[in-house]
């Protein structure tokens, strides 16, 4: 369930990050599945608190979020070329199909490795508000927004440059647009 309102503002790093429950590497809880859309709430110093979109919140290292556009690609913007997105919706139908095979046959009584050879390798990611979509292409390694006739990249899995690559900007308190 996604909570009302939620925006990404970032993106988990493609190898999943280490959360806490507070600014406080003494509390850990549950780490962030990779590329995890997540919406940035507060900085303090080099802690980020981060919400989920299904209301899930965490603190994590803020250095290491991805940066994602502000807003998606405007719907009144100029219509560039871009992919149809039927055959990446048709990928992502495709893999979900073959997980839920593989978890029908878990729960069947099927064996633990063999649920975890069928899920070897498997990517998905969808998010879809209305008429927008957000889509993980795997072949591509990004995030693509859908305004149900084209594609725009939202985000990619490139890794972040370092903080001496684009100079280090001053963390401050960030307050969500909205309730």
């Amino acid at each position: 369930m996604t909570t009302p309102g939620f925006r990404p503002t970032h993106v988990v790093p493609q190898d999943g990050m280490p959360a806490w429950e507070a600014p406080d590497p003494a509390r850990p809880t549950v780490a962030l599945d990779p590329l995890l859309p997540v919406q940035l709430v507060e900085r303090r110093g080099d802690w980020a608190h981060v919400l989920c979109a299904n209301g899930w919140s965490a603190w994590v290292d803020g250095r290491l979020l991805i940066a994602v556009p502000q807003d998606p690609p405007a719907a009144g913007g100029p219509q560039a070329r871009t992919p149809d997105p039927r055959p990446l919706l048709a990928r992502a139908e495709q893999t979900l199909a073959r997980y839920r095979a593989a978890v029908e046959d878990l729960a069947a009584g099927g064996d633990g490795e063999s649920f975890r050879g069928r899920t070897r390798g498997l990517r998905v990611g969808i998010v879809v508000d209305g008429e927008s979509v957000w889509l993980y292409d795997t072949e591509q390694g990004r995030w693509v927004y859908g305004d149900g006739g084209r594609l725009s990249t939202y985000a990619t899995d490139d890794a972040p440059r370092s903080a001496a690559d684009h100079g280090h900007a001053p963390t401050q308190v960030v307050t969500p647009d909205g309730p």
